[in-house]
């Protein structure tokens, strides 16, 4: 049986660091986890969505679409 690296099977599944597949990749990964913060620290505070988007000036369907990712890239 082959074995083989966590870097191997990422290049092979996700390309190769610094192309353009690979990139975007990351880039949704990070969007992902940055709305999921944002969303878990609001309901801490016990904000709303609309709550929030006063508080820092921008609509809810804003906070909505970062907490949910809804601004992905259509592959």
């Amino acid at each position: 049986m082959n074995t083989y690296t966590l870097e191997e099977v990422q290049d092979k599944l996700i390309e190769k660091i610094g192309t353009l597949e690979r990139d975007l990749f990351e880039n949704e990964l990070k969007m992902d986890l940055i709305g999921k913060a944002i969303k878990q620290t609001r309901q801490e505070r016990n904000l709303t969505q609309e709550e929030l988007g006063k508080l820092i000036g921008v609509q809810k369907a804003q906070i909505s679409r970062i907490e949910n990712n809804t601004n992905k890239m259509l592959h």
